[in-house]
């Protein structure tokens, strides 16, 4: 019985010893092993020297989405006290990157009233949809201080990554540690004052351009003619107030666009001289030399200042005083302008200002735009189909392909001939014939208008006209401006002209103006806008100053 107490005693013993050293191995805080370090962002760990200074991701684009989890390389090493200094530093990042402004602002000392609101208002001022942040070493100057440097990368919608770095400010407070908070905080721009603004600007990104490679200009009146002139883009731009620094904007864009043969302050002006002009109207400009289309301001629609047909009054006695010219008069030619004429056994015309001015020079009838002159001279020079031909043969006046519509019929009688003489009648024409009939003054030659750098192979062929015509048709057009029915009108010096006053059954008559000045030359159009010296021709006077 002894020796089975002593047994007892020794199995008691050992099962003592072995439960002792198994509490002891077991027991919590025995073994503690090093935190391994959290997941770097793809962003942070792509680029570890980022200095966040402006541009310095200029254009790149975050490789974590705005619905990324919220991941933060604030994991020390080695283990830290939860109540130290680095601990509370890198609670707080992984608080701010979280958004939880609850969690951080337990951790500030003294935050303002407004501390949430602050951060809320800066992220959605700057459109930013996410923040990534990698803690840097924390140094601590004193028992009482300490400080933790750290990079951040932020994603601003419609601008991509925008990098910074900043400085997280501790000092113990009762025993407790907490985050030294101020504006530069968040970004040190905000120091002292300062402030971030993302300024947005329309730019416009059209699908056609200017000769010049450039946007048309707005509300040019151009769009039936040309596509995507109303495109546009936002352009963004984060600056730093109030010094006005440049952090980061939209990357610059290249005009990518088709050229055309319009020109920017050409089409700036005629666009503009129609401001305010309460009937459709337009305004085309081609160049003298080339016939390339400088501009068209349309506010007729339909592209009727290219194929639209008006009777073009007045302005036609170019083309009638060419074929004059042609049969042998000249621009002194003395020929009577009296207030009425009645063609031998048909109608009377008439001039607007009913007075009788006797016998004039040809290039003075052409001046006051004497009716009765040109009906009379075409009844008794043109009657063998002359004014038909000089239209059709030598200013465009046919059936034919291009950009410009006009035409003229052979006359059925006197009457019709001396109506056709004054561009009533058959005499119909669009804006953009008239300017090809000013250009062909100016430059010797008619040929058509194109909107191309030159004209295709199925385009009429240059027309030449004769030195004479030219020389007297050139004469007659400055008179015009300098002593005739456009003088009042404004225009600049070394214009010259034709105004036209169409007359059209039941409705208020259409003013016109045709000229030229310098590389340019024009037409005017007013549908139902009375008398083309009044209304027409200052238009033109708005337009040619305007360059």
């Amino acid at each position: 019985m002894r020796d089975r107490r002593l047994l007892a005693l020794i199995v008691a013993a050992v099962m003592i010893v072995i439960f002792g050293v198994y509490a002891v191995v077991a027991a919590p805080g025995a073994v503690v092993a090093s935190p391994s370090a959290r997941p770097t962002p793809a962003g942070a760990a792509e680029e570890p020297g980022e200095t966040g200074e402006p541009g310095a991701a200029e254009g790149a684009s975050s490789s974590l989405s705005p619905s990324s989890p919220a991941l933060l390389t604030v994991a020390p090493a080695t283990p830290t006290p939860q109540d130290g200094p680095e601990w509370v530093a890198r609670s707080y990042l992984t608080a701010w990157q979280a958004g939880d402004h609850a969690a951080m602002t337990a951790l500030v000392a003294d935050p303002p009233a407004d501390f949430a609101d602050r951060h809320r208002r800066f992220d959605t001022d700057l459109r930013i949809s996410s923040l990534f942040l990698t803690a840097g070493e924390l140094s601590e100057p004193d028992a009482e201080t300490a400080e933790l440097s750290f990079n951040g990368v932020r994603e601003i919608t419609g601008l991509g990554r925008w990098p910074f770095a900043s400085v997280l400010r501790l000092t113990l407070r009762a025993g407790t540690w907490k985050v030294l908070w101020a504006p530069e905080t968040m970004h040190p721009s905000l120091k002292d004052g300062g402030s971030l603004r993302l300024r947005h600007r329309e730019i416009r990104t059209p699908e056609t351009l200017t000769r010049e490679g450039r946007p048309f200009p707005r509300e040019s009146r151009a769009g039936d003619y040309f596509t995507g002139l109303g495109e546009t883009a936002v352009e963004l731009k984060l600056q730093e107030e109030p010094s006005g620094k440049v952090l980061k904007a939209s990357p610059r864009r290249e005009e990518s666009g088709t050229r055309t043969t319009i020109s920017l302050p050409v089409q700036a002006a005629a666009a503009r001289a129609l401001d305010g002009v309460a009937q459709p109207a337009a305004i085309v400009a081609v160049d003298v030399q080339s016939g390339q289309v400088r501009a068209v301001a349309d506010a007729l629609g339909g592209k009727r200042a290219f194929n639209g047909l008006y009777p073009p009054g007045s302005t036609f006695k170019v083309v009638t005083a060419a074929a004059l010219l042609r049969s042998g008069m000249t621009p002194e030619s003395p020929v009577p302008c009296p207030a009425s004429y009645t063609i031998p056994n048909g109608r009377t015309f008439t001039d607007s200002d009913n007075v009788d001015h006797g016998a004039v020079p040809l290039t003075r009838a052409f001046a006051l735009s004497c009716n009765t002159t040109f009906a009379q001279q075409a009844h008794d020079r043109l009657r063998d189909d002359r004014l038909r031909m000089e239209a059709a043969d030598r200013f465009g006046f046919r059936e034919k392909p291009g950009l410009s519509s006009c035409r003229i019929r052979p006359y059925g009688n006197l009457d019709e001939l001396g109506s056709d003489a004054i561009g009533q009648n058959s005499v119909q024409a669009s804006p953009l014939c008239m300017a090809e009939v000013a250009a062909a003054v100016a430059s010797g030659s008619w040929r058509p208008a194109v909107l191309a750098e030159r004209a295709g192979p199925d385009e009429p062929r240059p027309v030449p006209l004769d030195e004479g015509v030219t020389d007297g048709l050139r004469t007659m057009m400055n008179a015009v401006v300098t002593q005739g029915t456009a003088a009042q009108a404004g225009l600049p010096a070394g214009t010259a002209g034709k105004t036209g006053t169409a007359e059209v059954q039941d409705a208020a008559d259409h003013a016109w103006f045709i000229g030229y000045r310098d590389s340019l030359a024009f037409a005017v159009f007013v549908q139902h806008g009375g008398a083309g010296g009044q209304v027409a021709a200052p238009i033109a006077a708005r337009f040619l100053n305007a360059l």
